[in-house]
């Protein structure tokens, strides 16, 4: 099964966040953050424009991204956790 998001919708596969501190001590489930940074898995084809063309999406396939704590819907597939977002709710991408 595969997920093709629609207009300027991206598929986003979170990256969990470290469950231990740099000290070394290991964080419990209800101690840790919701992920805010992921990495782009599908992008829609681009929000559809009045003049009938489509909008360039700013973000490919692999890239990785931030997103607001509580952004997008949460879907699973092959059991695996993901987000779809509008590409405006993404906050940026991180480089490097």
């Amino acid at each position: 099964m595969s997920v093709k998001p629609l207009e300027d919708r991206v598929l986003v596969k979170p990256i969990e966040a470290e469950t231990k501190t740099a000290s070394g001590i290991y964080l419990p489930e209800t101690a840790k953050e919701k992920p805010v940074r992921g990495t782009i898995i599908a992008t829609g084809p681009g929000k559809l424009l009045d003049n009938g063309k489509r909008a360039q999406m700013s973000v490919r396939n692999g890239d990785t991204v931030v997103y607001g704590k509580y952004s997008g819907t949460e879907v699973e597939i092959k059991g695996v956790k993901h987000l779809i977002l509008r590409e405006t709710e993404l906050l940026g991408v991180i480089e490097g």
